[in-house]
C-alpha cells in the first residue's frame, strides 16, 4: 500500500462524519488525532439543544440514541443520530461517532472518530483510531496503539516510511472495511477500503484496498481470488 492510498481522500467518504471540514486539513488521517478533542468541542458547540441532549460537560448525545444504563461516557464525545451504546461500553474521551453507529458491549473508545454506520459490537478496543463509514470491527478484534519497545510509530508505505512524531496511533481503517473476530491491528496499521481481514490474524503495516488478508500476511485482490 503506497503513501497516496494511505490518504484521506481515498480512504473515506468524508461527508460521512460530522468531522469532513476538519479532515479537509490534513493529508493523512493519524495527523488528525491530537486534534479529536478539539474537534469534538467546536462541533459540540454547533449542535441543537432540541437535537442533542447534553448530560455533561463537553457530552453531546443525539435524542435518538440509545445508552445502556451500565455505560460510561466521558467527555469531549459526540454520539449521532440512531446510534446504539450497549452494556459495559467505556468511552473514555476524544470519541467522535457518528450516526447508525454501534458501541458495543465491553467496547472501549478513547481517541477515535468513528464515520457513520460504523459497528464495533463486541469486547472491541479502539484507540486513536480513525473508522471510515460502514467499517466493522469482529468481537474481539482490537487495535493496538503503542509498540512494545515504546518508540515513536512509523507507517509502512510501500514506498517509504512516514514518521507520525506519535507514541500513540492505531488503526486507520477505510470506508467497508470488515475485521474478522479475535485479529490484533497493530500500531500504525492503514486499511484501504473494502478489504478485509481474516479471523484471528496479526496485521501491520498496509493493506491495499479491495484485497483480502489471510493469516501469515498473505494478501490477496478480491478479484484474484
Amino acid at each position: 500500500m503506497n503513501r497516496e492510498q494511505m490518504t484521506i481522500a481515498n480512504l473515506y467518504d468524508t461527508t460521512k462524519t460530522a468531522a469532513e471540514p476538519f479532515l479537509a486539513e490534513y493529508t493523512y488521517p493519524w495527523e488528525v488525532l491530537p486534534h479529536i478533542g478539539e474537534i469534538i468541542r467546536k462541533i459540540g458547540e454547533t449542535l441543537s439543544a432540541e437535537e442533542y441532549d447534553h448530560p455533561q460537560e463537553d457530552v453531546w448525545i443525539h435524542k435518538t440514541v440509545r445508552v445502556a444504563a451500565t455505560a460510561t461516557i466521558t467527555g469531549p464525545a459526540i454520539f449521532g443520530k440512531g446510534t446504539e451504546i450497549r452494556p459495559g461500553a467505556f468511552v473514555r474521551g476524544n470519541a467522535l461517532v457518528g450516526e447508525n453507529a454501534v458501541v458495543g458491549n465491553s467496547t472501549e473508545l478513547k481517541n477515535v472518530i468513528l464515520f457513520d454506520g460504523v459497528q464495533v459490537p463486541h469486547y472491541n478496543y479502539v484507540g486513536d483510531s480513525v473508522l471510515g463509514y460502514k467499517a466493522h470491527m469482529g468481537a474481539a478484534s482490537l487495535t493496538s496503539n503503542v509498540k512494545s519497545d515504546k518508540k515513536l510509530v512509523k507507517i509502512h508505505a510501500s514506498d517509504g516510511e512516514i514518521e507520525t512524531g506519535f507514541k500513540k496511533v492505531g488503526a486507520m481503517l477505510g470506508d467497508y472495511v470488515e475485521v474478522g473476530c479475535g485479529s490484533v491491528l497493530n500500531p500504525g496499521t492503514v486499511i484501504g477500503r473494502n478489504s478485509n481481514i481474516y479471523p484471528l490474524s496479526s496485521v501491520r503495516g498496509g493493506v491495499e484496498p479491495d484485497s483480502i488478508y489471510k493469516r501469515d500476511g498473505v494478501i490477496v485482490r478480491k478479484e484474484d481470488r
